[in-house]
């Protein structure tokens, strides 16, 4: 029987993002493809210092530890790079003991037309085309927009996510955009007991409650948060709707408008989503945060 990632939690992830390759990606953008390909071949035993994602994809993988017998996460790492200069990248993945196996070099092309064929829940890249791409095609995907990664120290992963055009649909956030905060306040109480749709972060959040699941509660390695600009009275239609999805969030913080960042710091989280570009810009500084282009914010 062939090899399959059924039932795994699948992060894809760009060189880029894993590694920092500022310094040749400057050659390439100063020098050309054929000066980039020399760099990196004349660099491919000198591994890359690691970049704004590492420390999430170190704890992902560390999750393989805790399920004896089991694997439960696996890490895809898909690159615009060729092979040939991919190689220094694999050099580097080998240096720090790091459990990525599977790959797509794309040779310039983006690679965003994989996640779907390895089945990825989560796609995160520095190119923010690719990320749009892969959110077109039903792929929870962010563009990380950081020089900052979380901490590797903890074990526990936190995860934090905006709701509206994140976890949820922009329905309510289109009412809010066109009418303003009294017509958006007065639709949500309305609505209070119909759920919102799912936005493009449901189906991760979801494979991470499945996840969670597979340790008791006072173990798990995982925590979720909630991190959104809503408040009471609007916070029902939340509840309610995760209730009705059968997702459980750990923690919901509601906001009525204040600046997130240092919310986010205070729940030590390790990557934040959001659509907003600026709560991402806010929170760029402190914690790894991707920014999710998705609804009418990004229209």
């Amino acid at each position: 029987m062939p090899s399959t990632l059924d039932d795994k939690l699948v992060i894809a992830i760009s060189s880029r993002a894993l590694f920092d390759l500022s310094e040749s990606h400057q050659v390439y953008e100063q020098d050309g493809l054929d000066a980039y390909s020399r760099y990196q071949i004349a660099r491919e035993e000198e591994p890359l210092a690691p970049g704004e994602a590492f420390p999430l994809v170190q704890k992902l993988l560390r999750l393989n530890q805790r399920l004896v017998g089991e694997s439960c996460v696996e890490v895809v790492l898909l690159s615009r790079n060729s092979a040939d200069t991919g190689l220094r990248v694999f050099n580097s993945i080998q240096h720090y003991e790091l459990d990525i196996g599977r790959a797509a070099f794309c040779g310039g092309e983006s690679p965003w037309r994989y996640v779907n064929a390895f089945g990825c829940q989560l796609f995160l890249s520095n190119e923010a085309q690719d990320v749009r791409y892969a959110l077109d095609c039903g792929v929870a995907a962010a563009t990380l927009v950081s020089r900052k990664g979380g901490s590797s120290d903890n074990d526990q992963l936190r995860f934090a996510f905006d709701g509206d055009a994140v976890v949820f649909s922009d329905e309510a956030e289109r009412v809010y955009k066109t009418e303003g905060l009294e017509a958006f306040t007065a639709s949500e109480i309305a609505a209070a007991k119909q759920p919102l749709g799912g936005g493009p972060f449901k189906p991760f959040l979801a494979a991470l409650h499945r996840l969670q699941q597979a340790f008791p509660p006072s173990e798990a390695p995982i925590r979720t948060a909630l991190v959104t600009a809503r408040s009471a009275p609007a916070h029902e239609r939340v509840i309610r709707t995760l209730r009705a999805w059968d997702i459980r969030i750990d923690e919901s913080i509601f906001l009525g408008g204040l600046n997130k960042t240092e919310f986010l710091r205070a729940y030590q989280a390790d990557v934040f989503f959001d659509d907003q570009q600026t709560h991402c810009e806010s929170a760029s500084p402190h914690i790894a945060t991707g920014h999710v282009p998705h609804g009418v914010a990004n229209n």
